[in-house]
């Protein structure tokens, strides 16, 4: 029986490189891959999925207003649906997902964050939360050493942001995985900082 799959992590665990090895698994078993990501992820290239270890694979490039079971019936027949960057899909292209899985006996593995740089739920992780099946973390670690949750946006200079939009693409300049001991200890010192000035 198809399940609905959320594999999610902070920024830097590797979600990539494990949708990409999921990939080749099935495919070295003579399976069909649908592979998918969301218009809005173009930080590799429109219709690339990268990993920071040098993993790659072209994918459909899925837009907000896109309906995802047209757009599978258009693909053809595939075993599987691997996305990555999940989080970007609207919760009815997350319903659409679900559909296929029950009505098309279909396995969909989604990797994606869970929430953004203020801790807050992506409406599609949200909505993967409610639907998936089976939810797996994908564990990355704090400078500290403790378990990562929070998705730290930093500037420039390496001060946290605390203000702006949800969707700010980059990798390692823009985004540090940090326990959210350390990102509430780093806020106070920065905003203690600043009133000292």
């Amino acid at each position: 029986m198809a399940k609905l799959y959320f594999k999610y992590g902070a920024m830097g665990s590797s979600k990539s490189a494990q949708a990409l090895i999921t990939k080749f698994n099935y495919e070295e078993l003579g399976m069909r891959v649908w592979l998918i990501k969301p218009s809005v992820d173009t930080r590799d290239g429109a219709d690339v999925i990268k990993s920071r270890i040098g993993l790659s694979a072209c994918a459909q490039v899925i837009t907000p207003e896109q309906d995802l079971i047209e757009e599978y019936r258009r693909a053809g027949k595939h075993d599987v649906i691997i996305s990555d960057e999940a989080q970007f899909f609207t919760p009815e292209q997350i319903d659409q997902l679900r559909f296929l899985v029950d009505e098309d006996d279909l396995p969909v593995l989604c990797f994606g964050l869970r929430t953004d740089f203020l801790t807050h739920f992506f409406p599609g992780a949200r909505r993967l939360m409610e639907l998936a099946d089976s939810i797996t973390e994908i564990k990355t670690v704090c400078a500290c050493g403790r378990k990562a949750t929070v998705n730290a946006r930093i500037d420039a200079d390496g001060r946290i942001v605390t203000s702006g939009g949800q969707i700010l693409l980059g990798g390692n300049d823009s985004y540090i995985a940090m326990c959210h001991r350390c990102w509430k200890k780093k806020i106070r010192e920065q905003n203690r900082d600043a009133g000292n000035r």
